[in-house]
């Protein structure tokens, strides 16, 4: 396999991270190469162990997850990103705001994300391909989205305010919803 279609498909894969990692970035007043480098490593992590756990799962396990792998992804962001709303438009600033250096947070999102990279494996499996060096590349690829993601997200909040945390949480309302209306009616709603 050449090296392009690894890096295009880290790219594609990399795209609702990049998003979570702007709409978390919004939130930031300090910490950011703390949270960008932590948000990239669980982000560029999991897209990695989930491209290499759907090689080795094959085709068995993919079936038996993949009826409701678009509802599980769609409660998960949807739900991250109810909660942003909910705390950018409440009257006490002091709120918890979704933090990715919240384990339960970050875990969540890092799942979220990286379930499209379960079936990018599976089809690396009947692709009879070796998984390594792909699943590095997609798991760079998805660092470096994620971390630049981070500080894009806390610059745009130093320009618009409390308002990007509404923008940034239904971003992740908005990609559940795609990941749920494309699984629905590429496979046939279900």
């Amino acid at each position: 396999m050449d090296l392009l279609t690894p890096i295009l498909v880290g790219i594609g894969l990399s795209m609702d991270c990049l998003a979570v990692a702007l709409a978390c970035g919004t939130s930031l007043k300090s910490g950011r190469w703390q949270v960008a480098l932590t948000a990239g490593l669980a982000f560029g992590g999991f897209q990695a162990g989930m491209t290499i756990v759907g090689w080795a799962a094959g085709a068995s396990f993919i079936e038996i997850i993949s009826p409701y792998d678009h509802w599980v992804a769609f409660f998960l962001l949807a739900g991250i990103g109810v909660k942003m709303i909910l705390e950018a438009v409440r009257d006490d600033c002091e709120g918890e705001r979704v933090n990715l250096l919240h384990v339960t947070s970050l875990l969540t999102l890092s799942l979220a994300t990286s379930i499209d990279a379960l079936a990018v494996g599976l089809s690396f499996a009947f692709l009879h391909t070796s998984i390594l060096v792909p699943a590095a590349i997609i798991g760079t690829v998805t660092f470096i989205f994620s971390v630049t993601g981070v500080f894009a997200g806390a610059k745009l909040a130093g320009l618009l305010g409390r308002k990007i945390e509404i923008i940034g949480g239904v971003i992740l309302i908005a990609l559940g919803l795609r990941v749920l209306v494309e699984h629905l009616f590429n496979a046939g709603i279900t």
